[in-house]
């Protein structure tokens, strides 16, 4: 940026102000529909004003399965062989599943201590609501999971923006690619000419950012009464960021630690992604920005092409904490006694069935609905946090973009890159 620049012009260029700033006018705008319409044309104005959010986040999806195939081939290429693919895949593996469980843990941990849905009155809830995520669960298994990370075609999972089984064709591709050797060279650096390309395409895809986080926002605000809706769900969004605060505080604690004063200036290059992803509630849609904005934090580009697309299939922290603490939320509403060893069962069942969940909003509920379908739970008692998810989703979506880029700089440090 030009030193002659004055600082309030350097200020609104910068995309973090204006996300924050567009979060603002969302608000305010959804909140005045809601006060001055009636329901149906506050209905009518959020379905339009979504549209913004929904181009935002189509054009990011439109970028992410060849972003990460090119970036993951050329990664996996540049490490040379296998061994040192095992090394690196073995720490961040050990990593995602050592950070997983504490996330699980914590969730636990606070719906036991405050017991959020103790007591809940269960009338007048809409179950109709639940319906498409019930209907979703009934061929949910670790069957299903397990035959669905191996792809059946590379085209269909790119197409459907499958990022762990787009990961697991571009593993083997790589792999196949560092051992022919230089015979492979020009694949490989037309590959990594690709990817640059790509990025450049982020830097006018997060150009529309702001009008989409402004649509997001404004379109909630417009169709829901914030604070009555808080007011009814205090216990529950109360008790929900008590434990995501506390899941902030030891990722932040653990960042100091294994990077000490780089910890502060990956917290400023990451503020960005973690606000658009907030304001989207998606933290998919920050994938190609914080790719790009790790490797100015100086991780290389292989470190951060192989690790970010496995964070994004294997570590997923806040939406992990909100799995524990949401399923038993619903077996507390329904009075229905969970034991120790039982909610250590359904920790484990949710460490497996949340891999490679997408980072999209409301992927998490389905997985609950699942879990809760395998414990005897009624399925149809995620519509008593339907109404509240989307604030919820907002913080979960900001520590998953934490949670992946403090894995990626520690792995990288391991790495000494």
């Amino acid at each position: 940026m030009e030193t002659n620049q004055t600082p309030k012009k350097s200020v609104f260029k910068n995309l973090t102000v204006q996300i924050i700033i567009a979060m603002l006018i969302g608000a305010i705008v959804g909140i005045y529909v809601h006060n001055n319409y009636d329901v149906e044309s506050a209905k009518s104005f959020s379905g339009y004003i979504k549209i913004l959010a929904t181009i935002f986040i189509r054009l990011v999806q439109m970028i992410i399965a060849p972003l990460v195939f090119t970036t993951l081939v050329v990664g996996i290429a540049k490490l040379g062989d296998i061994k040192s693919v095992g090394r690196i895949g073995g720490r961040a593996l050990g990593w995602f599943f050592t950070a997983s469980f504490i996330s699980l843990l914590i969730g636990m941990f606070w719906v036991n201590t405050l017991q959020p849905g103790v007591g809940l009155n269960l009338k007048d809830v809409d179950m109709t609501a639940a319906s498409d995520l019930v209907d979703k669960t009934q061929v949910f298994s670790i069957q299903n999971f397990i035959e669905h990370i191996i792809p059946k075609s590379i085209v269909e999972a790119m197409a459907t923006n499958e990022i762990l089984q787009i990961v697991i064709f571009s593993i083997f591709f790589g792999l196949a690619a560092a051992s022919i050797g230089d015979y492979t060279k020009p694949v490989v650096i037309a590959l990594e000419k690709t990817s640059h390309i790509i990025l450049k395409m982020v830097n006018y895809v997060m150009a529309f950012a702001p009008l989409g986080v402004f649509g997001a926002i404004a379109g909630v605000f417009a169709v829901k009464d914030v604070s009555e809706l808080l007011i009814t769900y205090a216990k529950f969004f109360g008790s929900f960021m008590v434990g995501i605060s506390s899941l902030w505080l030891l990722l932040l604690v653990v960042g100091y630690i294994f990077l000490k004063s780089n910890m502060t200036t990956l917290l400023k290059r990451i503020i960005g992604p973690i606000f658009i992803a907030f304001g989207t509630t998606s933290s998919e849609a920050v994938f190609p920005k914080l790719t790009e904005e790790l490797e100015r934090f100086g991780i290389k580009d292989k470190i951060v092409s192989f690790m970010l697309p496995l964070g994004y299939s294997f570590n997923l922290d806040g939406s992990m904490m909100y799995m524990t603490f949401a399923s038993i939320f619903i077996a507390q509403a329904y009075n229905i006694p969970l034991d120790t060893g039982t909610q250590f069962t359904m920790l484990l069942v949710l460490m497996l069935t949340s891999k490679g969940i997408a980072g999209v909003p409301r992927a998490s509920l389905v997985v609950v609905a699942a879990t809760c379908g395998m414990f005897k739970i009624p399925v149809e008692g995620i519509a008593l946090i339907l109404p509240i998810d989307h604030f919820c989703d907002m913080f979960r979506s900001g520590t998953n973009v934490l949670g992946n880029a403090l894995a990626t700089s520690v792995v990288g440090k391991w790495e000494k890159d």
